[in-house]
């Protein structure tokens, strides 16, 4: 019959395109927890710790007892208030210098032309692949000879120029349409005006982004320190927590870990209230 509908052809059966994708994502997804597990089972022991009894350090009970005697007991041991001072004194020190010498040396890379840029810009590049370790002995003779050991300068001096924030600003300083700089200039802007008004506004997120990154690391950074202070006019936190969790001290776990949050915790809060400058910092710095 000419009015009956026509039988359609079965269409091929093709496989799904995103099966492999999605299992590629929960795999993914599965990694990434099991990571955050292992990252912050640490932390979970340690607040544990700190806000329980001794004997329940290794007794996990729902229905022990809260105390924050640890914490008071931590902070009377030992100079931590000292060793904060030290610390945040050292930090900034250190924070000022790179951002100074970071900000005029990545804009004179990313600006200017001048004779010998690349090869400056690589010879920058090359020192981020030589450790500071490496460099130990050589930075306490140095020092050594000025008379500058054991004091709050002598930990700062060998980190007052980074590469890497050069290198990260410089990218930034790339980014900045050229455009926005002509302009500045022909309102009878200086150099110096382009950059204070120009280029170091658009890269704010960069600068907080790498004051994190420097402060986490200098907060945190223990041999150096540890080498050339000897009192604790000048001991930052990390040489004076190892002081105080010394064998002499004794070995109270409960103690300890209450003192190890109290020197981590404006660390953790700093990235807690900047974590997303942070990472969009990063994105957008790529290589150009």
């Amino acid at each position: 019959m000419s009015g009956a509908p026509r039988p359609q052809p079965m269409a091929a059966t093709r496989p799904d395109p995103y099966a492999p994708k999605g299992l590629a994502l929960t795999l993914e997804s599965l990694g990434a927890i099991l990571l955050a597990l292992i990252w912050v089972l640490p932390l979970a022991y340690a607040v544990w710790a700190a806000v329980h009894p001794a004997e329940y350090t290794t007794r996990f009970e729902l229905t022990a007892p809260l105390t924050f005697e640890n914490f008071t007991r931590a902070w009377a041991a030992a100079p931590f208030a000292r060793y904060f001072l030290n610390t945040f004194i050292l930090v900034t020190m250190i924070l000022a210098f790179q951002l100074v010498l970071g900000t005029l040396a990545a804009y004179a890379l990313a600006r200017q032309d001048f004779w010998g840029r690349d090869l400056a810009f690589a010879l920058i590049l090359a020192q981020l692949m030589i450790m500071p370790d490496a460099l130990i002995v050589e930075n306490y003779r140095t020092l050594a000879r000025v008379n500058l050991i054991d004091t709050i300068p002598a930990i700062a001096l060998p980190y007052i120029a980074s590469a890497f924030g050069i290198f990260l600003l410089r990218q930034t300083f790339k980014t900045v349409p050229k455009e926005l700089d002509d302009a500045a200039r022909v309102e009878g802007a200086s150099p110096l005006q382009v950059l204070m008004k120009v280029y170091v506004p658009l890269a704010k997120p960069t600068y907080i982004a790498y004051g994190l990154v420097s402060v986490s690391y200098h907060w945190n950074n223990f041999l150096w320190p540890l080498l050339v202070t000897n009192s604790v006019e000048s001991r930052p936190l990390t040489v004076g927590l190892q002081v105080f969790s010394s064998s002499d001290q004794g070995i109270d776990w409960a103690v300890i870990c209450a003192a190890t949050l109290m020197t981590s915790a404006p660390l953790l809060v700093g990235f807690l209230l900047f974590q997303r400058q942070f990472v969009q910092s990063f994105m957008r710095a790529g290589i150009k």
